[in-house]
């Protein structure tokens, strides 16, 4: 098909249905219906390579025994879809059974619908999306990674669709921020509030460079971790990852800051971060209690900053976008630990900030004086923080 247009024809077939009220509802809608065509195309090639794969989907709900339309008439449509959508599809899909050992490529189906949405109230615009994207030949190499430029345009619009735009990061910082943090092969890297994906995918994208054996393949795929908070943005990022060839992406639905940071062990660390932490918001005291009351706080990227201390092993990376108003109010939250030892500041005309704000600045010189040998640049000003542990969260006292 021409992928061009793939995005238009579907935004001019759902602008006719009563039930899409926005950008951010056709693109919800969307996205239910991407995860499972990719996903039946990840399972052509699991059902090639394994000879005895079963499908985690029941038969009924596989995305080629129900949306694929052969020509003959037969296809569902009308009344007739939507009542199959509504009253099999998703009340199957929401109701799998996952254990904890269940395979994660089997698990997401489950975590991907378990609050996904079906907007649509006309049965026969349903059909016309469906068939448009059916039409996705994703099992050819060259459509599928073309594809994968129009799907970073659908996550691109979210930045106009209403408060859904808080979960993408323009894709030219996340790639500068994978670029700078230089990923290594057999390194694992998080971001703990993922969002649709971008810094795994940019990660990804500089990690691919260096991939060069079938063993090197493997640590690819298993380099990667992210939490996303939120239904919706989740949703988009497991497609995104499969549309990567991450068959079993370790993307978790659900929130970070729930757990205890002083119970973190070595186990629970990564090499590197990646990070464009929520900013404005206000956590209730039920979050605030697990982090040290020297640490505390309400502001919702504050409480992250502090995760990724503890989050972080020792002599890992992070990368951080920041803006002025995210940075901690609090001097003692940076300035008292012995975790965070340099920052490496770049491109502050990004996000306009005119300079660095004396806290980083004094960081930064002690760290200097500490450690001449750190010839890493330092730029004046900053939206991107570049941190080294020098040693483990571990070490921290508890309160």
């Amino acid at each position: 098909m021409a992928l061009n247009n793939f995005v238009k024809s579907i935004r001019n077939i759902m602008r006719n249905d009563a039930g899409i009220n926005g950008d951010a509802q056709r693109i919800e809608q969307i996205a239910w219906m991407l995860f499972l065509k990719v996903y039946d195309e990840k399972e052509n090639d699991w059902e090639f390579d394994e000879d005895n794969y079963v499908s985690f989907i029941p038969e009924e709900c596989r995305w080629r025994n129900w949306a694929k339309d052969n020509g003959d008439g037969e296809a569902l449509t009308g009344d007739n879809l939507l009542k199959y959508v509504n009253d099999t599809i998703f009340p199957t899909l929401k109701a799998l059974e996952v254990t904890p050992s269940t395979p994660m490529r089997s698990a997401i189906v489950r975590t991907t619908f378990q609050d996904a949405n079906q907007y649509m109230k006309d049965g026969v615009l349903l059909r016309q999306v469906i068939n448009v994207i059916d039409q996705l030949d994703l099992g050819d190499y060259e459509e599928s990674h073309a594809f994968g430029d129009i799907y970073e345009s659908i996550l691109k619009e979210m930045q106009s669709a209403g408060s859904a735009g808080e979960f993408y990061t323009p894709r030219a910082l996340t790639d500068f921020m994978a670029e700078i943090i230089n990923p290594k092969v057999g390194e694992k890297m998080a971001d703990f509030a993922c969002g649709t994906g971008g810094f795994l995918a940019s990660w990804l994208k500089a990690l691919d460079k260096k991939v060069q054996t079938a063993e090197d393949k493997e640590e690819y795929a298993d380099s990667i971790y992210g939490i996303e908070k939120k239904q919706f943005p989740y949703m988009l990022c497991v497609t995104n990852m499969l549309l990567h060839d991450i068959d079993s992406p370790k993307v978790m639905h659900d929130n970070s800051l729930t757990c205890d940071v002083l119970n973190y062990t070595d186990e629970d660390k990564f090499d590197v971060v990646l990070m464009n932490p929520p900013y404005g918001g206000s956590e209730k005291n039920d979050i605030k209690q697990h982090f040290p009351s020297d640490l505390s706080s309400s502001e919702t990227a504050d409480l992250f900053m502090v995760l990724i201390m503890y989050r972080l092993a020792a002599n890992g990376r992070a990368a951080v976008a920041l803006i002025m108003q995210s940075l901690p109010s609090k001097r003692n939250c940076f300035a008292s630990s012995i975790f965070i030892l340099s920052f490496v500041c770049l491109v502050a005309s990004l996000l306009h900030i005119p300079a660095l704000p004396p806290i980083f600045s004094s960081l930064t010189t002690r760290r200097q004086t500490e450690q001449k040998k750190d010839s890493a640049p330092r730029t004046p000003g900053s939206i991107v923080l570049i941190c080294r542990m020098a040693t483990s969260t571990s070490q921290r006292p508890s309160q």
